[in-house]
């Protein structure tokens, strides 16, 4: 029987955050996750089982301006996420981009790999990205641990979303600062929530 993927959503917009900010790419969001981090803004407990020549279709739909960038994220995607599938989009003529929290192996063949960790990373993990998520009060060595996982080019701070206005103005600043004092790592919003677009 034919692998079916559970889905949580495709749309295409705007990378909101890192390296590719400003981006246009479609997103393919999976069901689940194995952690729970309390700051997370995404509902991704519902979904559409789609096998994958379904989920490339899909895309190639939304698609339709030319765009062959996809960022699949969740959830946590490598807990889905194979070689079946990253072949079929590859043979789609699509660049793919994962989001992952690092607690998985890496597979093959993946174009770019952003890793926002929260906790042990896998030893076969090797992003092209690393992503903080921070938050006022986390110390400086532990955020600059996570350097210890390669000489990467792109090192991003992205100050938490807390849905507290309050807090979340704290965690601006002081990741400004933390950035400011270590100019090995820049700066990333969520620019999609600024500018409004999903």
């Amino acid at each position: 029987m034919e692998k079916r993927y559970r889905v949580n959503e495709i749309f295409y917009s705007l990378q909101g955050e890192g390296r590719w900010t400003g981006t246009p790419m479609v997103f393919l969001r999976f069901s689940g996750c194995n952690l729970g981090c309390p700051f997370c803004d995404t509902d991704f407990s519902a979904f559409e089982p789609m096998d994958a020549e379904t989920i490339a279709a899909r895309i190639s739909e939304k698609a339709t301006s030319g765009c062959k960038r996809v960022c699949i994220t969740g959830g946590e995607p490598l807990l889905q996420l194979d070689s079946a599938l990253i072949d079929i989009l590859h043979g789609a003529g699509f660049t793919l981009h994962v989001e992952t929290n690092g607690t998985l192996p890496r597979p093959e063949n993946l174009d770019w790999v952003t890793m926002s960790p929260k906790g042990s990373v896998h030893p076969g993990m090797d992003p092209d990205e690393i992503k903080i998520v921070y938050q006022a009060g986390i110390s400086e060595e532990e955020v600059d641990a996570w350097r210890r996982y390669g000489d990467k080019k792109y090192y991003c701070i992205q100050p938490c979303d807390t849905g507290d206005s309050v807090l979340n103005t704290e965690n601006i600043r002081s990741a400004t600062e933390f950035v400011l004092s270590h100019p090995a790592w820049r700066l990333s919003l969520q620019t999609h929530k600024i500018t409004g677009i999903k």
